[in-house]
C-alpha cells in the first residue's frame, strides 16, 4: 500500500466518524469538509466513491450525507456473530440443569412479549405464550412485566394505556396498581413471586438490558408455588440477574431478534413448545 492510498483511505474513515457523530441528521459538505479540514472536491470525490459503495448515504433534498445501510450490515457482522437466542440457549440449558426448572427468553416486540425460546423442567409448565412464537400483552406475566418496567416512561406510558384493556381479561388490573407494580420490579431489579396468574404456578423474570440500560428481553423461570419459597426466589433472582448481564455483554444491537421477534423463530424446530 502506497503512503498516497493509506492516506486516503485514513481521511475516509475520518470522514466516516464525523458522519456517525453528527447523529441521525448527518451533516453537508460543506460541514464535513471543514470538521476534516479538507479541500471541498477532495471531500465530494470520497463521499461520492463511499455512497457508491454503500457506505454512505444521501439525501437530495437536505444536502445531507448519513451512514450508509451497507456499513450497519458490516456492523452488524463484527464483534459477536451469534444471536439472542444463539447466545442465550446455554444460559437456559444451565439454569434448567442447576435449578431443575424450566426457563424461558421472551423479547420486547411492540405491545407484547414473545417467547423465542427455553429449556424444559421436569415438571409440567403451564404458561400465557403457549408455544415458542406465542405472545402475551407487556405486563401479563413475570417475563413481559420485567421488560415493560425497564422501558423509558415514555414507551412505557404508551404501552400501559394500549394495553390496559387487554390486561383487565386476565384480572383486575388497574393502571395504580399496575404502575406500583411496576415501580418495585425496577427497586428489585426482578419481577415475580410466590402468586401467579395461573392458579398454582409463579414465576421470577429479570429484563435484558442493551447498552443504554432499555430492556429488550426478559430470562424467566416458571415453577409453581411451594417450589417458590421467599429464601429461593432471592437465590433465583440473583442467578437470574447473573446470567442476564452475562447474556446483555454479549448482544449484537444488529440482532433481528431485537427488532423483530418473528426473524429470531425462522428456524425454530416445529416440536411443540412453552414460553412463560
Amino acid at each position: 500500500m502506497t503512503t498516497e492510498t493509506a492516506g486516503s483511505l485514513q481521511r475516509a474513515f475520518r470522514l466516516l466518524r464525523l458522519i456517525g457523530e453528527s447523529g441521525p441528521g448527518g451533516l453537508r459538505l460543506t460541514g464535513l469538509a471543514e470538521a476534516a479540514s479538507l479541500p471541498r472536491p477532495s471531500v465530494h470525490r470520497m463521499l461520492r466513491l463511499m455512497t457508491e459503495e454503500g457506505f454512505v448515504a444521501y439525501e437530495p433534498r437536505g444536502k445531507r450525507y448519513t451512514l450508509g445501510l451497507d456499513l450497519f450490515v458490516l456492523g452488524a457482522r463484527a464483534g459477536s456473530p451469534m444471536g439472542l437466542r444463539d447466545v442465550a440457549r446455554p444460559v437456559l440449558l444451565r439454569l434448567t440443569g442447576s435449578l431443575g426448572e424450566t426457563l424461558f427468553l421472551l423479547v420486547h416486540n411492540g405491545y407484547d412479549a414473545v417467547c423465542i425460546e427455553r429449556s424444559l423442567g421436569p415438571l409440567p409448565i403451564r404458561s400465557f405464550t403457549g408455544d415458542i412464537g406465542g405472545r402475551v400483552p407487556l405486563g401479563i406475566g413475570q417475563g413481559s412485566t420485567a421488560i415493560l418496567a425497564f422501558l423509558p416512561p415514555a414507551e412505557q406510558d404508551e404501552i400501559i394505556s394500549h394495553n390496559l384493556p387487554r390486561m383487565r381479561q386476565f384480572g383486575g388490573f388497574d393502571e395504580a396498581s399496575v404502575r406500583a407494580d411496576l415501580a418495585q420490579i425496577r427497586a428489585d431489579g426482578h419481577a415475580g413471586g410466590a402468586a401467579g396468574l395461573i392458579p398454582g404456578h409463579a414465576g421470577i423474570a429479570v429484563p435484558i438490558l442493551d447498552h443504554d440500560g432499555r430492556a429488550v428481553a426478559a430470562l424467566s423461570v416458571g415453577s409453581t408455588t411451594d417450589r417458590l419459597g421467599a429464601e429461593r426466589r432471592g437465590i433465583i433472582a440473583t442467578m437470574l440477574k447473573r446470567e442476564a448481564a452475562t447474556i446483555a455483554a454479549q448482544i449484537n444491537p444488529f440482532d433481528p431478534a431485537l427488532r423483530r421477534a418473528g426473524a429470531a423463530m425462522e428456524h425454530v424446530p416445529p416440536t411443540s413448545q412453552n414460553g412463560h
